[in-house]
């Protein structure tokens, strides 16, 4: 069976499934997919985008979970809710079928990046009510790996339980990984005796930036990144191409994926940028159709066969670049965050950043401040050469500032670099 046609029979059996999902029945009322479909491309041309506004104001307006369930209640054995970090956060509902297939999901993750049952998983961050915490965490100990919570500790005591348990898998945000390092070297932590051999990163675009690659690499000897992505509200959707990192593939067996042009809706083709939809097509009991993700991603163009790791999985080229809604207009250049944190890394020396967006008059501004690193003997010197490396990638001026050793905040979660004044 090709993958477009198992995709065909996937959605087909999501669709009848939708006639009791109060939701979707009103959303398709009148485009007739209820009663079925014949290609992938007439689902497409005749199914409307699905918005996180509409989500938000269906939960608002019958709260607490809202109206996008297929099944009753008391099916439903799993509540998270998404992080907020664009804006209001929505609870999503899985009842053990739709758990799961994300737990199958998140096994390809873990898989492609050469987790095997002989690895120890220490996994950085609080259990809180994010989705992402635990199916990668459920679906590690499903492979048979010996899975470390973290939560409940501080940078130090984490650290120290990776060495001693000789860890061989972090999983966490780049941001994170990166402020590891950082405490290791003032706790006299040497992260070259370190069993780690592989960074799983996610939350931020930063596991394909090449220079945050690069430096996250230097930072832990020994280990790889491997980058992946996912949404609360859709699931763990991609892993990174073993074969050449940087790519992401999106588990098509799980996903029918389009990119379209952000302002038209249209398609674009391969070599095009343009932001990721996604219809998921196993999650039958909170299910989105041709979802607006907002993410920001470039479609590899085809080539001859299959990928070399082997498979046939669309993929992404630099994985996820940024959000739609985060490019800023300055003096007439767009500029998105992981251009800036590219230079940054690219630059080298800097611990922590945070860029200022201010508005003067009809002009919108940027600045950036700097924490140097310790070993870093001329911060001065080091925000000149930053100031010219944005001026050459972005053809601004933008003026860099330096901030005293610790004074930046650091983040465990999906960091908010990003600041309006």
């Amino acid at each position: 069976m090709s993958p477009e046609t198992s995709q065909l029979s996937s959605l087909r059996g999501l669709l009848a499934a939708l006639r009791t999902n109060s939701f979707y029945a009103r959303k398709l009322a009148d485009t007739g997919l209820l009663d079925g479909v014949a290609s992938l491309a007439e689902f497409s041309a005749r199914c409307p985008f699905t918005t996180k506004a509409e989500l938000v104001a269906d939960q608002a307006a019958a709260g607490p979970f809202g109206t996008n369930l297929t099944f009753p209640l008391e099916r439903y054995t799993r509540c998270h809710q998404t992080s907020g970090s664009t804006g209001s956060p929505l609870r999503w509902l899985d009842t053990p079928e739709s758990w799961s297939w994300m737990l199958d999901n998140w096994e390809i993750v873990h898989r492609r990046a050469g987790t095997t049952a002989a690895d120890r998983i220490f996994f950085a961050f609080s259990f809180g009510p994010f989705l992402g915490f635990w199916t990668a965490f459920e679906s590690a100990q499903r492979l048979g790996c010996l899975v470390v919570p973290g939560g409940g500790m501080n940078s130090a005591a984490r650290l120290r339980a990776m060495m001693e348990l000789r860890a061989t898998i972090l999983c966490c945000t780049p941001t994170y990984a990166i402020h590891l390092a950082e405490v290791a070297a003032k706790e006299g932590i040497d992260l070259r005796t370190a069993q780690v051999r592989t960074l799983s990163v996610a939350g931020e675009p930063g596991g394909s930036i090449p220079a945050t690659r690069a430096r996250l690499q230097e930072l832990w000897p020994g280990a790889r990144v491997y980058d992946h992505h996912g949404m609360t509200e859709v699931g763990p959707v991609s892993y990174e191409c073993p074969s050449r990192p940087g790519v992401l593939h999106v588990i098509e067996r799980a996903f029918i994926a389009e990119v379209v042009d952000p302002a038209s809706g249209q398609l674009v083709g391969p070599g095009a940028q343009g932001e990721l939809i996604l219809t998921n097509l196993g999650r039958l009991g909170s299910p989105l159709l041709r979802y607006r993700t907002g993410d920001l991603v470039k479609l590899e163009k085809p080539s001859a066969g299959v990928c070399a790791c082997g498979t046939t999985d669309l993929a992404l080229e630099g994985g996820i670049l940024g959000r739609v809604d985060d490019m800023v207009v300055v003096r007439g250049v767009n500029v998105y965050p992981g251009a800036v944190e590219e230079i940054i890394r690219r630059v080298g020396g800097v611990a922590e950043y945070q860029v200022a967006i201010s508005q003067r008059q009809a002009l919108v501004e940027l600045g950036v401040t700097i924490e140097p690193f310790p070993e870093v003997a001329d911060g001065g010197a080091l925000a000149q050469r930053l100031a010219r490396a944005f001026e050459t990638g972005l053809a601004l001026r933008v003026p860099v500032a330096l901030a005293p050793a610790g004074s930046l905040p650091r983040y465990e979660m999906k960091s908010r670099r990003w600041v309006r004044q």
